[in-house]
């Protein structure tokens, strides 16, 4: 007979327990079963990512509506036993009220935490003023208060993504975000050791997650030895996934050859693992 599966509640508590202290790694599935088979390999926490959904959809990065999107975290965190951490974007509205009822309807979906940007989606002006900013995190935090306050908040300042590689305005608008209530604070596209190291003393204690979403030397031990508290991988795995498909698919397209089935993953080996998941869900 398969256990009990964890409640909302119990997912809640365990996800804050992990930003505590150590480090972990938070992957970023992209369907059910991605992320069932990330729950297999012993992860402790899911992240969505907003990219890798979107691509599944033949939609682009940042073009799914806010009903999409929350549909797509419930059928995740339905999906797993694991807390889930939802790629909210940039709260789907752009002002503070309107970030406040779409987070209202993110932590109905079950999430165990949930990130904000300051991104606006706009090229010429690709960051929301810091006033704004910092009021989009408020209503943020008290929408997650008014619903009982065990969801997560993560605030992202997007700075290093949208063409502005300020060290200086990243941190600036990292430490407001965590006086506005942000429970974990993240920095896409901070990638080095000092500027890591900077981030880390400036919104300490609370905790800082990296994104690794390339090829790099870094080890999960490197990292902790940073000081980072967890880290994910964006889309990353999806575009792995990505990767070997277009290349297979292209080289059948354009040259006639199938040689790339040759990184294929096993049949029998997928079938097993969700044969045998399947079982333990009962």
């Amino acid at each position: 007979m398969a256990d009990a599966r964890p409640s909302i509640a119990d997912k809640r508590r365990s996800f804050h327990a992990l930003h505590e202290s150590g480090c972990f790694v938070i992957p970023n599935p992209w369907d059910i079963g991605s992320a069932r088979y990330l729950q297999g390999l012993g992860f402790k926490a899911l992240a969505t990512t907003s990219s890798g959904h979107a691509w599944s959809e033949a939609h682009y990065d940042g073009g799914q509506s806010r009903e999409t999107v929350l549909a797509h975290l419930r059928e995740i965190v339905a999906a797993t036993d694991l807390p889930v951490n939802a790629d909210f974007e940039n709260g789907f509205a752009a002002d503070a009220a309107g970030v406040a009822e779409s987070v209202r309807l993110a932590v109905e979906t079950g999430v165990a935490g949930l990130s904000i940007e300051d991104s606006t989606g706009d090229a010429a002006h690709p960051l929301f003023e810091i006033e704004v900013a910092v009021e989009r995190m408020r209503a943020a935090r008290r929408a997650i208060d008014a619903a009982g306050g065990d969801t997560l908040l993560v605030g992202r300042a997007e700075c290093f993504l949208v063409g502005r590689p300020d060290l200086d305005e990243t941190i600036a608008r990292l430490k407001a975000y965590a006086q506005a209530g942000a429970d974990c604070l993240y920095a896409p596209g901070v990638r080095t050791r000092e500027q890591i190291a900077a981030v880390i003393a400036a919104v300490a204690p609370k905790p800082f997650n990296l994104l690794i979403g390339t090829a790099s030397p870094w080890t999960v031990q490197d990292v902790a030895a940073l000081g980072v508290r967890r880290i994910s991988v964006g889309g990353a795995l999806a575009r792995s996934a990505w990767g070997g498909f277009i290349k297979a698919a292209k080289a059948i397209a354009e040259q006639g050859r199938f040689e790339a089935f040759a990184e294929a993953a096993s049949g029998n080996e997928l079938n097993t693992f969700f044969r045998d998941d399947l079982t333990k869900r009962g």
